[in-house]
């Protein structure tokens, strides 16, 4: 962190130094795993509900760290930290002020369906022209966010950073951190409502971003969504889509043989032809995130179509898998009822008997039998012909589809009647929450 010292670090959160040794010394990164730290970075000792990070002082300072954050000093320790009541809180404060001493465009993506997507897409496209840093992994909460601030160097000329919540509040303390010059809208969907409750709790909670967007900033939306298409905000707004409100469009949309995707990508006066290298209808919306900010940043109709074209997909997002049986849509790393329904959408266009493996959604709360069973009834509407589905609340999009609708109460049970049910030349999408351990349903099929 460029700029900030131990010393400085210290005041920033308010914490006390209980060693000037090494207290000129300008820190590195951020992190919460000893395992990860580097000579001259500052380890955080979270607590959290399994491992207390004050037992791995000791070897954060034996890999090199230049001081530790913590809330309590542990017996012997006589090598330099700063003292806080709240770890989590200090990380947040001294990672906000060093966003104030950065001058480079620093991009805050939020959403509930297409926020890594969309992060990896706009890196991919910036990254033609600028040095660019982009979130790990899914770092995206009050932990992961300071962490990838604290990440920004020298080198970097471009930050893009996924913010993921679940609570009203927590937008807010993610942008104080990141105070974002440009802002990207996914889509407002049914996620988090357990506490979010409703389409308009996701709504308020997720554009409390806006607040700290400067009034010179960019907001870009998704203008085919209909509560951000009537965003109102006194910063530059650009909506992106596919109906005639949205001033980035794509248009001529086509599906090549190796399922990629081609359009032309429509803004003002420029018409960018580009191939989009995955499946699906949301991959076109995040070659339209990566384009949008393409223009607002400069660059080039080449350099936005190279930087689509250099797209890859992460881990198990909509990845495309043709095993030799069967064709495969691999989106096991999380589900809500838009995205599963964005899935279904998409399998709709492979040809082939089609077959939705889904398990359960989480986090919905009281309404989530209701949105399960619509789920359910969905993919048969679509013309799903096969749904396989297990987890407690599954059982209820089995419901839903009726007929079509095969439930077992465990996915080993699931895995097992695989090769009974399944044809060769299906075309299958899987999909559920993370903790349904899906991707092992996604590996037995790759073996049949």
């Amino acid at each position: 962190m460029r700029g900030i010292t131990v010393k400085l670090a210290a005041e920033l959160c308010g914490g006390v130094l209980t060693n000037n040794e090494g207290s000129d010394t300008e820190l590195g990164k951020i992190a919460i795993d000893s395992r990860e730290i580097k000579p001259g970075d500052l380890f955080a000792a979270f607590k959290g509900e399994r491992v207390d990070g004050h037992d791995f002082i000791d070897t954060a300072f034996k890999n090199g760290a230049a001081c530790c954050l913590a809330s309590r000093i542990p017996e012997g320790e006589k090598r330099p930290l700063i003292i806080v009541d709240d770890v989590e809180k200090a990380m947040e404060l001294i990672t906000a002020g060093y966003r104030k001493t950065l001058n480079i465009p620093i991009i805050g993506i939020t959403g509930s369906v297409g926020k890594t997507s969309a992060k990896e897409m706009i890196a991919s496209v910036l990254s033609e022209r600028f040095n660019v840093l982009k979130t790990d992994g899914n770092l995206n909460n009050t932990l992961g966010v300071p962490m990838t601030v604290s990440r920004i160097t020298r080198e970097h000329e471009a930050a893009v950073i996924e913010m993921g919540i679940s609570d009203f509040g927590e937008m807010s303390r993610l942008s104080n951190i990141c105070r974002p010059d440009i802002g990207v809208f996914t889509i407002i969907g049914k996620a988090h409502l357990e506490f979010l409750h409703d389409r308009k709790g996701v709504f308020k909670a997720k554009t409390e971003m806006l607040d700290y967007i400067a009034e010179n900033g960019t907001v870009i939306v998704n203008g085919d969504d209909d509560l951000l298409a009537e965003i109102d905000c006194p910063q530059r707004l650009i909506r992106f889509g596919l109906g005639e409100n949205c001033e980035v469009r794509a248009e001529n949309i086509s599906t090549a043989s190796d399922g990629s995707t081609v359009c032309s990508i429509e803004f003002e006066n420029r018409s960018v032809e580009v191939r989009i290298p995955a499946f699906g209808e949301h991959m076109i919306y995040a070659a339209l995130e990566g384009a949008a900010l393409g223009f607002v940043l400069g660059l080039s109709d080449e350099e936005i179509a190279e930087g689509i074209a250099g797209y890859e997909t992460v881990g198990r997002r909509a990845a495309l898998v043709n095993t030799g049986k069967i064709t495969l849509i691999d989106d096991s790393y999380n589900a809500n009822p838009d995205s599963v329904m964005c899935g279904i959408d998409s399998l709709a266009k492979l040809s082939g008997r089609k077959v939705c493996i889904l398990g359960d959604m989480l986090e919905l709360g009281d309404k989530e039998k209701q949105m399960h069973y619509d789920c359910g009834a969905y993919a048969v509407k679509k013309g799903v012909e096969l749904v396989i589905t297990s987890g407690e609340l599954s059982y209820h999009t089995a419901q839903g589809a009726g007929k079509a609708g095969v439930h077992f109460e465990t996915r080993e049970q699931l895995i097992a009647a695989l090769p009974e049910l399944i044809k060769e030349g299906d075309c299958i999408l899987v999909k559920a929450s993370r903790r349904s351990k899906f991707e092992e349903v996604s590996e037995a099929l790759k073996k049949l």
